[in-house]
């Protein structure tokens, strides 16, 4: 379910954020005396402090571990990065306000995680991204959109996770909200990167044709003079599924190979398979 945020409730929902969080923004302060301020302007959005409810809803959503590397994207006052360090993740924090940089650095370091939390001050639509597991956010509707194209380019099961505001069409592969600060800020969107399958592949004896839609896909199987009907279809990283007629097709996605189980509803009889570029 998409969640369409008019500028107005924008505006809204920033000036509850600006009261409830300014006692929060007071407590962070770095040894030259730098204090955040809720609202301030930055290169491309203000800076609104995620709730640690989110924050850690995002880490569930995205099922974070130690074998992860998280970037945020407009890592504020780093709490994000913290937390993923704090699960042991690699993470680092994508920055343009140097004094937020130095402010994340001396919270780290507070936390115990500084060997695992790094933070940069950099823009973030020049930021390599292609190391990340998982990539988090909290931008406006067209900055999502603006870093869309290079977000699916990146490795296929590659974690999106979104603090409240989508990705237009392309349709979150998971929803959750917090019970907590129902008022503003409580709702975390997932999206997994697909595998890229749109083209023509050879399904056995058999020319199997699929277009793309992100991670969902259609087709035909064009077999004995027949052209039948791929639905279903949807990808969830390298992982793929789609049906034809009463056979369910389960497998995995490389660049020039696809390949797993063929499953027949009407006998339950289960086949290998595989289809190449």
């Amino acid at each position: 379910m998409k969640t369409k945020i008019s500028i107005t409730s924008v505006i809204i929902l920033l000036s509850l954020s600006f009261m409830t969080n300014n006692i929060l923004a007071q407590q962070n302060q770095t040894g030259n005396g730098f204090v955040p301020q809720v609202g301030q302007q930055g290169k491309d959005v203000v800076w609104v402090p995620t709730p640690q409810e989110l924050v850690n809803k995002m880490m569930e959503v995205a099922k974070v571990t130690p074998d992860d590397y998280v970037i945020d994207l407009g890592s504020g006052d780093g709490r994000t990065v913290i937390t993923a360090a704090k699960i042991g993740a690699k993470a680092k924090g994508i920055e343009y306000n140097p004094d937020m940089v130095a402010l994340s650095k001396v919270n780290a370091k507070k936390e115990g995680v500084s060997d695992r939390a790094e933070f940069v001050q950099a823009d973030l639509y020049e930021t390599d991204l292609t190391k990340a597991t998982v990539i988090t956010m909290f931008l406006l509707p067209e900055i999502n959109l603006k870093l869309r194209p290079r977000l699916l380019d990146l490795k296929p099961g590659t974690r999106i996770v979104s603090n409240t505001f989508t990705m237009g069409e392309w349709d979150a592969d998971q929803e959750v909200t917090t019970e907590e600060n129902w008022n503003s800020w409580n709702t975390a969107y997932l999206w997994i990167i697909p595998a890229k399958v749109a083209g023509k592949w050879r399904l056995g004896n058999s020319d199997l044709d699929l277009s793309q839609e992100f991670q969902f896909i259609h087709g035909t199987l064009n077999t004995g003079g027949k052209s039948l009907t791929v639905t279903d279809g949807r990808l969830n990283g390298n992982s793929i599924t789609f049906t034809i007629n009463n056979e369910k097709y389960s497998g995995t996605v490389t660049e020039k190979i696809m390949k797993g189980t063929v499953t027949n509803s009407s006998t339950g009889s289960i086949n290998d398979w595989s289809a190449t570029r």
